[in-house]
């Protein structure tokens, strides 16, 4: 999108991102980072991160202006198509949402629990690099993923490149449809495993596998 900005009597044209499609996952951080801000300077860096407006010209613009310029980007954010992305590509690899939340594994809720209990903001790219896999296998809107390992140092890098309505969407989806699973998993379940972590510790003599009386 195209911005016009009149100053000193001449006319100059910048540019302003043209969709949200356009914000990164990387760059969406750093921008909710600012809320912490005061709402000038996060106007400041919000437009500078989402133009080339030089912040020397944005600081010297009415209030008026600057209001014009976020109103716009507002409405972007607002026009993001919401519906669930479930496969998305990266750097030309197509990787799938879970295709099944009701089967996700204890070491995948885990490690999503941990992420939300240290502040899902700051987690975003480890949260989507468990809920986005590689595809292995695809057939027209049916797809399988690798299966969980463990190891997402390497995805989370990659995810930072998914644009901001990619991980709103799959976020909204996730805790939409994962209250149930919180109720079905929670904390105390987590709490109770490590117990029995510590139990057989504590009796060498136990043998190794899942068993029932």
């Amino acid at each position: 999108m195209k911005v016009k900005i009149k100053k000193e009597g001449k006319e100059k044209e910048f540019n302003l991102i043209n969709s949200w499609e356009d914000v990164t996952l990387d760059k969406w951080i750093k921008l909710i980072k600012l809320k912490d801000k005061s709402k000038s300077k996060e106007a400041l860096e919000t437009i500078t991160a989402l133009s080339d407006i030089p912040k020397k010209l944005l600081k010297q613009l009415e209030i008026k202006d600057i209001a014009v310029i976020m109103g716009k980007l507002a409405e972007m954010q607002q026009k993001e198509n919401s519906s669930l992305k479930k496969i998305i590509k990266i750097e030309g690899k197509e990787y799938g949402f879970h295709p099944d939340l009701d089967s996700i594994t204890l070491g995948e809720y885990a490690e999503i629990e941990t992420f939300l209990k240290k502040g899902v903001e700051k987690h975003l790219p480890e949260v989507m690099a468990v809920l986005y896999r590689p595809i292995v296998e695809k057939e027209n809107n049916i797809y399988s993923i690798e299966a969980y390992d463990g190891d997402i140092r390497i995805r989370a890098e990659q995810m930072k490149k998914m644009s901001a309505g990619q991980v709103e969407s799959a976020l909204r989806f996730f805790f939409a449809l994962g209250k149930e699973l919180l109720m079905i998993l929670p904390s105390s379940l987590m709490e109770r495993v490590k117990e029995m972590k510590m139990q057989l510790s504590q009796n060498p003599s136990a043998k190794d596998g899942v068993g029932s009386e």
